[in-house]
């Protein structure tokens, strides 16, 4: 057993070694973070409030935007995973099938996806939302997949000894157990969909992304303190509302 965790511990050194030789990370280069600090606290302060109503009005567009392309994403995920899970695809092709799709629409990057819609919806949240859209879509389908794999069969026993179908065995035997989890996982993914549209506003996303993006460029730096406390802010609140709602499940 000493062993195999020695061998586990030199691997893990060995990736590390790796990867960081492959980045050409180097010690001797964090002696100049403090120009970093420097740079912050001679360009970044005081903060400049004259566009607050505009940061404000761009975060609720954050918001609305990652809101409504993980919900979405959620609600149809909950059936489709179900063809996705071993114990519960009516076949072994379709099982493949879900599997496959969930696989390929996960593995595009969002900003990707955002780029090939602009044609087709023009500049502003559609692109982002539908990007979003679809990569959660891929994301909570593998996730509640295997969360369904994992479910404990003796709900699901108890339902089938009383005649239920399918259908009921999904909603009574499976989904009881997996909510709570499912909960956490989406409060997450909408965290991780709040950071992601700052990146879609780079191609006319529209929120908090594009106004970053926007001062950024014109080197707007003391703008830019308020919309990134304001973005810290945004993620708190969504953290602190997952873990009331958590508890409120359980």
């Amino acid at each position: 057993m000493m062993a195999r965790k020695a061998a586990y511990a030199v691997l893990i050194l060995a990736l590390l070694v790796w990867a960081g030789a492959g980045v050409g990370f180097a010690p001797s280069a964090l002696r100049d973070i403090g120009n970093t600090v420097r740079f912050i606290s001679g360009h970044w302060f005081p903060m400049d409030l004259a566009d607050w109503r505009l940061a404000v009005r761009a975060m609720s567009d954050t918001l609305e935007i990652a809101v409504f392309s993980t919900l979405t994403a959620l609600l149809l995920s909950v059936p489709l995973s179900f063809l996705a899970a071993r114990n519960t695809a009516p076949s072994l092709w379709m099982y493949n099938s879900a599997r496959f799709v969930f696989n390929l629409i996960r593995s595009i990057p969002e900003l990707v996806l955002a780029l090939v819609f602009i044609p087709t919806l023009g500049l502003g949240p559609m692109p982002a939302v539908m990007a979003l859209f679809l990569h959660n879509l891929g994301v909570f389908g593998k996730l509640l997949s295997e969360l369904i794999e994992a479910a404990d069969d003796g709900p699901q026993e108890a339902v089938k000894a009383l005649g239920g179908t399918r259908v009921l065995v999904a909603l009574y035997g499976i989904l009881p157990q997996i909510v709570p989890l499912v909960l956490s996982q989406y409060f997450y993914r909408l965290e991780a969909a709040i950071r992601t549209s700052l990146i879609l506003g780079i191609v006319g996303a529209g929120g908090l992304g594009q106004m970053l993006y926007n001062d950024f460029k014109q080197f707007m730096y003391q703008k830019v303190t308020f919309e990134v406390l304001l973005m810290m802010a945004l993620v708190t609140a969504v953290d602190l509302l997952g873990a009331f709602v958590r508890k409120r499940v359980k």
